[in-house]
């Protein structure tokens, strides 16, 4: 696949994309959610990357809310700990958009060559993308370049100017300059795909639960067929706690993250567990009824801080029929000692899936 031509009109990209040379030694991916600051540090000068180093930060509640930031001052508070915890000083990192400003999409267009393309899609954005043109910073890979059937399947990226924006706003508070903003469903894709090679045949979910949302990606054959937000995260399932049962955040927090499932969770993960597979289905849906039917769905694989709530892979499961694991973005990953120093590995490697797609890119 070939490269997008400029990180200034916003750069999204498929794993395989030579986004960067070898040239920088080190890649600092930053993943600002909305609970937690994440840091992966990775080393790309020997012939396979080398994770280096993670360390995360507790943002205070509200600071960022539905992805907008509340408090910049706090938010860059916590990217600077969260870099000196990582043990780097860098100046230029890579970040990610994402929400409801970012659509990602599959078309299906006639076909023709790559520089044809590029003159044609701004007019076949408009009639898929619902913003004004004029507001959103446009891009697209074509899929099946070496493809022969009359039409060749196009993936179409839009996201609102405003967006990128405030992600360099953010940034800059702290001191930093992107070096790559990317699409946060692409960069998950980019680590999923590394770390799970048994997922890149058939018909697959990725789901990544994070503090506010939950980032579904359903892959085909390897490549990302479709992405959507749903509109619940780990903050729901706290808040579904205290109301319920008169809790205090800190006490629902601990049951969150207990390692056996709780009486007072039961009720808790029947509603959301529905809520997550009703969206997945929906995306199923959605896409079989497009060019490219989605008859089976296979694994479902889960990630982000949500995947260790007691009992929730169990329940959606049961709700979907379906095999629900674990993902993380480790495999096949080397690490050097103390990459997760003070920390425990098991337990938060999938809150990194975000960050290490994000340092898997080497900076160009």
């Amino acid at each position: 696949m070939g490269n997008f031509p400029s990180l200034d009109r916003f750069v999204p990209s498929l794993p395989d994309m030579a986004l960067f040379s070898r040239k920088q030694k080190t890649a600092v991916g930053l993943d600002i959610g909305s609970g937690l600051i994440k840091v992966a540090v990775m080393d790309h000068r020997g012939a396979e990357p080398e994770l280096v180093r993670v360390a995360m930060v507790p943002l205070l509640p509200d600071a960022i809310v539905e992805g907008e930031v509340m408090d910049a001052a706090v938010v860059s508070e916590a990217i600077r700990r969260a870099l000196e915890a990582a043990g780097v000083t860098p100046t230029r990192v890579a970040a990610a958009v994402g929400g409801r400003d970012v659509i990602v999409k599959q078309i299906a267009v006639d076909r023709m060559k790559a520089s044809q393309a590029r003159e044609v899609m701004r007019w076949e954005a408009e009639q898929h993308v619902p913003f004004d043109m004029d507001s959103v910073a446009l891009d697209f890979q074509i899929l099946d370049p070496a493809g022969t059937e009359e039409q060749m399947q196009v993936l179409l990226v839009a996201a609102k100017h405003e967006l990128i924006a405030s992600k360099r706003r953010v940034l800059a508070e702290a001191g930093l300059t992107p070096a790559l903003i990317d699409v946060d469903s692409f960069a998950l894709y980019n680590a999923f795909e590394r770390s799970h090679p048994e997922a890149m045949s058939g018909v697959v979910a990725l789901l990544h639960i994070g503090h506010e949302l939950t980032h579904l990606t359903l892959v085909e054959d390897g490549l990302p067929v479709l992405t959507r937000d749903l509109g619940v995260g780990t903050r729901r399932f706290r808040e579904d706690l205290q109301r319920d049962h008169g809790l205090a955040a800190r006490e629902a927090r601990a049951l969150l993250e207990a390692s056996e499932r709780s009486a007072e969770l039961d009720a808790v993960l029947a509603s959301r567990a529905e809520e997550l597979a009703v969206g997945i289905e929906r995306g199923v849906a959605y896409r079989a009824s497009a060019a490219t039917s989605l008859a089976s769905l296979g694994t479902i694989y889960v990630s982000g801080g949500g995947a260790r709530i007691p009992g929730l892979l169990e329940s959606v499961a049961a709700r979907l029929r379906r095999p629900v694991v674990l993902a993380s973005p480790l495999a096949y990953l080397a690490l050097r000692d103390g990459a997760f120093e003070g920390l425990d590995t098991e337990a938060v490697a999938p809150l990194f899936m975000l960050a290490v797609g994000l340092a898997l890119r080497a900076p160009r």
